[in-house]
């Protein structure tokens, strides 16, 4: 994993408090298990119909019948459970989930998502985000800032075709910590190094800048 994706999960992390359920997706969120402070456990959820998934299991330890909801091998913690997807979408869309950590292609100031469509590749549809930006308590975008071609991935508006509508509640890059609101995205944490200019100059969305922003751990 880049330095940059680290920064991301750890402070991700940072986000839960002990006891949480929290639907990781697949990607870069997967790592945020990785970095939970000492005393947060949490009760993560896989769409693919399991609680308590555990980490990567050891080269070796993988079991053909415990996979993520990417279809990477995974682990299942004592007191985990599995159940078929009429159950897991249930707990998704009865508000059971306390918080999702998504990817994404793009966000706006509005707290649009697209994160599903990518352009010139074929893809089967939006799978489970759809559900889980809308079911979850709180909905945290895990990404890097820009495209791997330096483009704008926070936008004045979604250009590419939308997930959900202002269901975004955080955005979490390598760069700092925003909070989409009424008013717009608040830089609530910059990076270690980062300042105001900086961040701006790679965001198309115009960003709001707090008289006292904290540094980003």
């Amino acid at each position: 994993m880049s330095d940059a994706r680290a920064v991301i999960a750890k402070r991700v992390a940072r986000m839960f408090k002990d006891g949480d359920i929290v639907n990781l997706g697949i990607g870069l969120p997967t790592a945020v298990a990785n970095y939970l402070p000492e005393g947060i456990n949490l009760v993560i959820h896989s769409e693919n119909g399991v609680t308590m998934m555990g980490p990567k299991p050891l080269e070796g330890d993988e079991d053909k019948d415990v996979i993520d909801a990417g279809g990477r091998p995974s682990t299942i913690l004592p007191g985990g459970a599995c159940f078929d997807s009429a159950m897991s979408f249930a707990i998704i869309r009865g508000g059971h989930v306390d918080a999702t950590v998504l990817g994404a292609l793009q966000v706006d100031k509005n707290g649009n998502l697209a994160n599903w469509m990518v352009p010139g590749k074929v893809v089967p549809g939006m799978g489970g985000a759809m559900d889980l930006v809308v079911g979850a308590k709180k909905v945290i975008i895990a990404m890097e800032h820009s495209t791997k071609n330096g483009e704008f991935k926070i936008l004045k508006e979604c250009t590419l075709p939308l997930t959900a509508v202002a269901e975004v509640d955080w955005i979490v890059t390598e760069l700092g910590l925003m909070e989409i609101t009424k008013e717009g995205i608040i830089v609530r944490e910059l990076a270690p190094g980062i300042t105001p200019e900086e961040i701006q100059a790679k965001t198309e969305a115009g960003l709001i800048f707090p008289e006292n922003i904290a540094i980003m751990e």
